[in-house]
């Protein structure tokens, strides 16, 4: 079988473990809407339906990354070892290392992010937290895994190739580009949630 095939494989399991991780929590649904779905199907039905637009998202993402990711020279290092893709560069405690002080950082920030913010945080955004409270198993699963793979192997990489095309070659700026664009999308992305948890979400809720 084709390697890239295996790859893409590969990936669409991670990610559908964490779609899965979906079911273990509460989704917000509007009213009018979850009027409509309760007349037709029942509440464990109604959870299965919400899997269905990630789980497309997620073979798109996977499509476009298998395609474009080795034509802007990225890697998936772990992933191609698992699949016997030859490496003589892989270093798996560096990936670990700079793994581990990456996310020991980010959390030390959003910690700090947090306490600055949280006098000023309005009422809005108490009341989403309110509304949507992910389960452990989401957060790690769905947070660390399928995001991952959407917003990074497939988007990133697909706005890499296209800077890459624009800038003639993928110098530096083609990754800054890839990076920044596809964090302000992954941004964007949470407004539907704000939108229907609260029913006039403030500048402050969506800055």
């Amino acid at each position: 079988m084709n390697k890239k095939i295996r790859l893409g494989i590969v990936l669409i399991i991670i990610g559908l473990i964490g779609i899965t991780s979906i079911l273990t929590m509460n989704l917000p649904i509007p009213p009018e809407v979850e009027g409509i779905l309760k007349d037709r199907f029942t509440p464990q039905q109604i959870k299965l339906l919400t899997l269905i637009n990630p789980t497309i998202m997620l073979i798109v993402a996977v499509l476009i990354g298998t395609i474009l990711y080795q034509k802007v020279n990225l890697k998936v290092p772990i992933i191609e070892k698992m699949i016997g893709v030859e490496n003589d560069n892989l270093n798996i405690s560096n990936i670990l290392k700079y793994g581990v002080l990456g996310g020991v950082l980010s959390g030390i920030l959003l910690s700090l992010v947090g306490l600055i913010f949280n006098p000023i945080l309005p009422s809005e955004f108490l009341e989403l937290g309110e509304s949507i409270k992910p389960t452990l198993a989401a957060r790690f699963l769905y947070g660390g895994l399928t995001e991952e793979i959407l917003m990074r192997f497939g988007l990133m990489t697909l706005i890499v190739w296209l800077a890459s095309k624009i800038f003639m070659g993928t110098k530096p700026v083609v990754y800054w580009i890839g990076i920044v664009v596809a964090s302000i999308i992954f941004a964007l992305g949470h407004f539907p949630i704000a939108y229907q948890a609260v029913e006039n979400p403030s500048i402050g809720l969506l800055t």
